[in-house]
């Protein structure tokens, strides 16, 4: 019966893995018809991420930072939100017990940029560009265990597009890395 019970519980794994497969997939083809009309503060959208990745940072000891800085900005908060909360979920992920995540927005140049800053293990130069494709995963080990499927990344540089705006690693080193939402204002 242990046979039974080992093979029953990686069966539901990957039902939830492919379940939540599913999920990102539709959630990718079907952001190009979101309208992206709305007015918002983007500090007011990061506080509410924020807000709703608290209880996943405590569980894993990490500090969320809202600097000082903000910037109203035109587009689709539901889009934006998703972008802002794939780059701090996966902030926590990949970082120390007792690290951070700093959030800070500035204007520069008629551009918003919404900077994410964390504490944890870094990413690799070869890598810097290649996590935001899609099914790309620096670790595939550590990924599964994490519950990743590659997309999450991908699906912000995607909204970011769709917001005539780009993602990127700003610096990246085994202290931590920055990563960078830019979007026009």
């Amino acid at each position: 019966t242990d046979e039974y019970l080992e093979l029953f519980s990686m069966i539901q794994e990957q039902t939830g893995r492919l379940s939540h497969l599913a999920e990102i997939l539709l959630d990718m083809t079907g952001i190009q018809t979101i309208k992206r009309s709305e007015t918002f503060s983007l500090a007011e959208l990061t506080d509410e991420v924020l807000c709703d990745l608290t209880s996943i940072a405590e569980q894993k000891q990490i500090k969320l930072i809202q600097e000082d800085g903000d910037c109203t900005i035109t587009g689709s908060y539901l889009l934006l939100y998703r972008a802002v909360f794939n780059l701090v979920e996966n902030a926590i992920k990949y970082n120390h017990p007792d690290g951070s995540v700093h959030i800070n927005i500035k204007d520069e140049n008629g551009f918003a940029l919404i900077s994410i800053k964390d504490t944890g293990i870094g990413i690799a130069p070869e890598n810097q560009e290649k996590i935001f494709t899609p099914f790309f995963c620096v670790d595939k080990s550590r990924s599964r265990t994490m519950g990743g499927a590659g997309l999450g990344l991908a699906l912000v540089a995607e909204i970011a597009q769709l917001h005539n705006g780009t993602v990127y690693v700003s610096e990246s080193d085994s202290e931590g890395s920055t990563i960078i939402l830019k979007l026009p204002l």
